[in-house]
């Protein structure tokens, strides 16, 4: 049994901003793998713009030389909303700590996710910046450079902050989505 960092997210798309959060949190003593799930909708969300199974094959290619990543499909096959505290309990069947990767613009609603006050018992948040907000100093950090928002990623593709492994697959899917 391992100790893993659970990344979570959309990945809509995904971006230099996620590896370079998955760079840092490699680095950290205490992690020993990330294993990246992306949501099949996002609990906070009502709709998606690439299709769940897109963006799990995206992440599968793009981390593929990654020696201590996994991309698991576990919300994806579920096909509906998951919540992080079901996420963190499949994995802990399988692993004996897990860190919950999240970025610093969710810490302002942290507390409004479902089942909060269990989810915090059983994880140890890792805190990634982000528009330069402070993070308390009991929360683990991953200071990233990147600062990139898939939401305005989608609008304006920029193909510098794309994964060059699959930047072309997901500019042609953007383009023909923003097209439509």
């Amino acid at each position: 049994m391992q100790t893993i960092a659970l990344f979570g997210g959309s990945f809509d798309p995904p971006h230099i901003g996620h590896e370079a959060i998955v760079n840092e949190a490699l680095k950290l003593k205490e992690i020993d793998k990330v294993v990246m799930m992306p949501t099949f909708l996002n609990p906070f969300k009502s709709g998606f713009y690439a299709p769940s199974k897109l963006r799990l094959n995206w992440l599968k290619k793009i981390y593929k030389s990654y020696e201590n990543v996994d991309i698991n499909s576990y919300e994806v096959d579920l096909g509906k909303k998951v919540s992080s505290i079901d996420s963190v309990k499949y994995l802990l069947k399988s692993y004996k700590k897990i860190y919950l990767i999240i970025g610093a613009d969710n810490l302002k609603t942290l507390s409004k996710w479902d089942r909060y006050n269990e989810l915090k018992t059983l994880v140890t948040f890792v805190i990634a910046h982000r528009d330069d907000i402070e993070i308390p100093k009991n929360f683990l950090e991953l200071k990233i450079k990147e600062d990139i928002s898939s939401t305005n990623l989608r609008k304006s593709i920029d193909r510098d902050k794309l994964s060059k492994i699959c930047s072309d697959e997901i500019i042609k899917f953007y383009k023909e989505k923003n097209e439509q």
